[in-house]
């Protein structure tokens, strides 16, 4: 009997086993078929742009087909979700450096950081500290902060459709913000410390 009439009726998780086995594409072509719609649906949530998920979806796809022969995966829908997340927030960090400096601008008044009131770090340093060592902080939180962070302040994403993307609560999605920001805030705050400490001891 033909293949084409034998793989169609196995599972996602028997179509990766035999893809594993034999790097066969047509296997990938038939998860391509059942979840391409899903993984577009994802990206245009992440991306906000129609052009920009399609080259996502296809570049996912032709990711799999290293990926797939790395991993053993037990339940392929969800590890495939996690794998276009992780893919789109990858683009989100490979927005141009201007860009990327006008959201992080965006992001450290977001976040009070230049009101003498909150904190002494205007005082001592300005922006251009904060932006300096911003990355390194977003890179420390941990990642359902980060995620939701760049998601509201990156992508000027609301609560309800981070909560759509990301599959936390609203309360959730609430909290891993700030508790993020707060978080951020005091890596910065140790770093200006760190900073002044070495500039007095240089004296």
């Amino acid at each position: 009997m033909p293949k084409t009439e034998t793989y169609k009726g196995l599972s996602d998780e028997e179509l990766v086993h035999r893809y594993r086995n034999s790097y066969d594409p047509i296997y990938i072509g038939e998860l391509y078929y059942r979840y391409t719609h899903l993984v577009f649906g994802v990206c245009m949530k992440y991306l906000k742009d129609e052009m920009a998920a399609e080259d996502a979806t296809m570049q996912i796809f032709e990711k799999l087909i290293s990926e797939l022969k790395k991993h053993h995966i037990t339940s392929f829908k969800p590890w495939l979700h996690t794998v276009v997340k992780n893919y789109c927030m990858m683009l989100f960090r490979k927005d141009t450096v201007e860009g990327k400096r006008k959201a992080e601008m965006k992001f450290v008044i977001g976040t009070g950081m230049e009101n003498p009131e909150e904190n002494h770090l205007q005082d001592a340093q300005d922006k251009e500290f904060i932006l300096l060592h911003l990355k390194d902080g977003m890179d420390a939180l941990k990642e359902e902060q980060r995620e939701c962070i760049e998601l509201f302040y990156l992508k000027n994403i609301p609560y309800s459709e981070i909560s759509t993307i990301t599959g936390f609560t609203m309360n959730e999605v609430k909290s891993n913000i700030q508790n993020g920001k707060r978080n951020l805030k005091k890596y910065i705050t140790a770093k200006n410390e760190q900073s002044e400490k070495g500039s007095n001891e240089a004296l």
